[in-house]
């Protein structure tokens, strides 16, 4: 992406005009920037995340988690329970996911316009955007002939249970099944931001400036006037004192939702108190089991088989459904939480294991209203994320549903990644029920950030900000709730509808 205007480039303070500045280059950012040029507006987009090609997509993970992702790994909520995996380079996190794709399920849809006043987003009117993006991204069924061995786990267990289980729809072309997704991919076979919609929006004329960390929204009265902003060197992450205005016609936050909360609350923007609540993440637990014959975790397309037996387990209960990760060395050590032997043990089984995960379906009961973002002392965001009595029901359900599907696959170890280490043989499991639950007890964690900036109340079903008259949310922070699959497609579907709302605000 040679046209991508880089930090280092900068050798003195900037000033930019356009139509519509966008902050964040991911799924939302992306595909509302080619949207826009398509329609002839000037579009400038900051991403604070540095530009790379498959040629920096080494596979190498000692150096991948620290150029590639936010906090260079290591994110995580204010009481340190959830570790949380975001991508931080031009394309976001779409260059480090592991190519999910789903549709925005109907119920979810349902619920946000009967619970949440969301209009115009129920299934009928988001088909068109759905397919529109499906095509661009060459969404499609993966073979069940490719499935891994990680991910037949999956299924194997649910058939042998009688549980539902499918195979997983994936943006890619040309995929090399390497499994390697999660640290960018060396043969362009993901579909990602960088290069789809970004080039799409670059052939546009659209500038794209990568290094570049949006600082506040600049605003008078009821009108956004443009982006304040800094360039980073990209080696230390810090600024390194040149500075970037962008006076804008339209701005838009599609920072994400730590980072889009944030940027509002430090321009001093808060919707009446509304901004950074509301936060979702799919809370992640995770079980992992010892299989007789080989599995290899780290190679193959790291998601291709799922289960929701348990999406839904009725009222008053938090459903969860079952994905399978990649586990390469360097992620899979920082699953458990062990040290010296009780690490080489885990390692040393590291080829015949299986690991997998319950996503927790949080924000629909009406008691949950998820975590709440504000603002560290130095500006940068902060998750409070409460781990209620709801969900560790959940997730001590999870940990047993989980164990009986390894069982039923034919593991011969079950592990559930708790503070003090804990391998049941399978006559054991029914035990796990008596496993502490809860915050710091046993490895959490979250790559599906969304809320803090909800439909409803932070914005309105045009993705405005309730404040504002020309500023706009467009990424998953809008989510009322979490949505019981992966996001990605959900925020590509939206940035697509919202469109048309963003252009008809430049004036």
């Amino acid at each position: 992406m040679s046209q991508v205007i880089e930090g280092h480039s900068h050798t003195r303070d900037l000033v930019e005009s356009c139509d519509v500045c966008i902050v964040g280059s991911g799924a939302g950012g992306a595909v509302l920037a080619a949207g826009l040029t398509e329609r002839g507006l000037d579009v400038v987009v900051l991403e604070a995340g540095g530009a790379f090609t498959s040629a920096d997509f080494d596979l190498d993970e000692s150096k991948a988690y620290s150029r590639f992702y936010q906090g260079r790994g290591t994110q995580a909520t204010d009481d340190l329970a959830f570790s949380l995996l975001q991508g931080r380079s031009v394309g976001g996190s779409t260059t480090i996911n592991w190519t999910t794709c789903y549709r925005t399920p109907d119920r979810i849809l349902a619920h946000w316009a009967e619970h949440h006043g969301v209009e115009g987003v129920d299934s009928a009117s988001m088909r068109p955007h759905f397919e529109a993006v499906e095509e661009r991204l060459n969404i499609h069924d993966w073979p069940e002939e490719l499935v891994n061995a990680n991910n037949r786990v999956v299924l194997r267990g649910c058939r042998e249970l009688g549980w539902e289980a499918h195979t997983l729809r994936r943006n890619v072309k040309g995929c090399a099944n390497s499994g390697y997704c999660g640290v960018g991919c060396p043969v362009n076979g993901k579909q990602a931001m960088h290069r789809t919609y970004l080039p799409d929006a670059l052939a546009g004329g659209a500038r794209i400036y990568a290094d570049v960390s949006a600082k506040a929204i600049t605003w008078s009265g009821r009108r956004a006037t443009g982006v304040d902003a800094e360039v980073l060197d990209r080696r230390s992450g810090r600024p390194n004192g040149i500075r970037v205005r962008v006076d804008a016609k339209v701005v838009v936050s599609s920072a994400g939702a730590l980072h889009g909360p944030a940027l509002l609350l430090r321009s001093g923007l808060d919707a009446g108190g509304k901004v950074g609540k509301r936060t979702m993440i799919h809370p992640v637990c995770a079980v992992t089991a010892v299989y007789p014959d080989p599995i290899r975790p780290w190679a193959g397309a790291p998601q291709s088989a799922a289960s929701h037996q348990f999406v839904d387990r009725g009222e008053g209960k938090v459903g969860f459904f079952i994905e399978t990760p990649p586990i390469q060395p360097m992620l899979g050590a920082t699953g458990p939480k062990a040290f010296g032997e009780d690490m080489v043990a885990f390692m040393r089984h590291l080829e015949n294991a299986s690991t997998t995960l319950a996503l927790c379906v949080d924000g629909l009961l009406p008691e949950d209203d998820g975590g709440v973002v504000t603002l560290r002392a130095d500006g940068r965001p902060s998750l409070n994320y409460p781990t209620r009595p709801f969900l560790i029901e959940a997730i001590r359900e999870a940990h047993m549903r989980m164990a009986e599907l390894h069982v039923a696959a034919g593991a011969t170890m079950i592990s559930t990644l708790h503070a003090t280490p804990t391998a049941l043989a399978p006559d054991a499991i029914g035990t796990l029920a008596d496993l502490p639950y809860g915050a710091l007890e046993h490895t959490m964690f979250s790559a599906h950030l969304m809320g803090g900036c909800t439909m409803g109340t932070v914005v309105d079903s045009t993705h405005r900000f309730a404040e504002m008259d020309n500023l706009f949310v467009v990424d998953g922070s809008v989510f009322p709730s979490s949505l019981g699959v992966n996001p990605s497609e959900t925020i590509y579907a939206l940035a697509r509808r919202a469109t048309s709302f963003v252009a008809d605000g430049v004036s």
